[in-house]
Order: structure tokens, then sequence, then C-alpha cells
């Protein structure tokens, strides 16, 4: 009796097909249910952080008036910078393929709400320091 490689490797081949295609227990499909329903919200928490945490910072930048200069400019050139670094990120979130959304709302929501954190987060930087004023 002669063995042949390739009939070896055709019955590993079968048994790994029929492996693969064995049905699903019900406790592994009800923890994939579990895993999957636990992050249906994911997006929307981000941004309702990222919201809050914006919402904050833009309260810490103007409860009081802004300091006497060339304010347009300055806000601009803020706004300009945080949309530079979201965009940033998103790019890196894209290269790591995680920039990947169902609907075009929830695309808008964590897109928005990132710009919006990063933008009051170089306004506060910028407006606290002191150094730039």
């Amino acid at each position: 009796m002669s063995w042949n490689i390739f009939e070896i490797l055709e019955t590993a081949a079968d048994v790994f097909s029929v492996v693969a295609t064995a049905p699903v227990k019900d406790s592994e499909a009800r923890i994939r249910k579990k895993d999957k329903k636990k992050d249906k919200y994911f997006t929307e928490k981000v941004s309702a952080g990222f919201i809050l945490a914006s919402a904050v910072l833009f309260f810490v930048v103007f409860h009081k008036p802004l300091p006497i200069g060339d304010q347009t400019t300055a806000l601009i050139v803020a706004s300009l910078i945080g949309t530079a670094i979201s965009s940033l990120l998103f790019f890196l979130l894209n290269l790591m393929e995680l920039y990947y959304f169902k609907s075009i709302f929830k695309l808008l929501l964590f897109s928005c709400s990132v710009i919006a954190f990063f933008i009051a987060l170089v306004m506060c930087v910028y407006y606290k320091s002191g150094v730039f004023i």
C-alpha cells in the first residue's frame, strides 16, 4: 500500500471542511448574539462622550469673554487646526479599517462629534495656556 501525499492532503482538507461546516451550538450562538447586542450602540456612546467632552471644553473657553485681540482669526485658525487633527484621526482609523459605519447617520454623528471635540480642545489649549495671547 503506497501513500500518496496528495491523497493525505485531500483527506485532511475533507476533514477540515466537515469541521468548518459543522452546525453552531446554541450556547455559541447565544454568546455571539450577546456580543453583537452589547456592541449595538457603541458608536452612539462614543459620540455622546465626545459631545459631552467638547461641551465642557467649550464652556471652559467661552464662560468668560475672550481676550482682546483678533478673535475672528484666532477662532478660524483653531477651527482649522482642530479639523486637521480630526482628519488625521479619521485617516488613521481608515488605515486600521475601523472607520466603517452601517448608516450615514452614525458616520455623521461620529465625525461631527470628533471634529467638535478637537476644535474645543485646540481652543482650550490656545486660550487657557496664555502662551499665544
